[in-house]
């Protein structure tokens, strides 16, 4: 999780396997849906995406596939980096990187504020961001 640029030869090295088997249980681990992908992390600021931003949004009272949709939905604005539907006194949480202010108010103009469902938003601007990748289980657990 820490590299996913790791070629299968150096994966097996690390955990002291022969790079035949360690190829077949990372193919197992893709078949069963617990490796969904690996990506590279990117500096938004070095593309000119210089404001990350959290959205607190409530929505109404909905059916849980119109939540959906709007979830998806919102999944899908360009500029959105991730969504979360969580619990408590707002339903999602929208992570955008944006190049300024402009964009910012265009977004939340545009797919949230316009949107029939939401009933408020609350803004954040995110100063620093901390990411872990490792899986927060020990060894132990597995």
């Amino acid at each position: 999780m820490e590299d996913a640029g790791l070629s299968n030869k150096q994966i097996a090295a690390g955990v002291d396997l022969a790079p035949s088997s360690c190829h077949e249980r990372v193919k197992a681990l893709r078949s069963k849906g617990i490796l969904l992908g690996s990506h590279a992390e990117v500096d938004y600021r070095a593309l000119g995406l210089a404001l990350e931003a959290l959205l607190f949004v409530q929505v109404a009272k909905l059916a849980a596939r119109e939540v959906d949709d709007f979830v998806r939905e919102t999944g899908s604005v360009r500029e959105v980096r991730s969504v979360f539907l969580v619990s408590g006194h707002f339903d999602l949480i929208v992570h955008l990187a944006v190049r300024d202010m402009e964009q910012l108010k265009r977004v939340i103009s545009e797919h949230f504020n316009r949107h029939a469902c939401v009933l408020r938003v609350e803004t954040s601007v995110v100063f620093n961001r901390m990411a872990r990748h490792e899986i927060p289980i020990a060894d132990t657990d597995l």
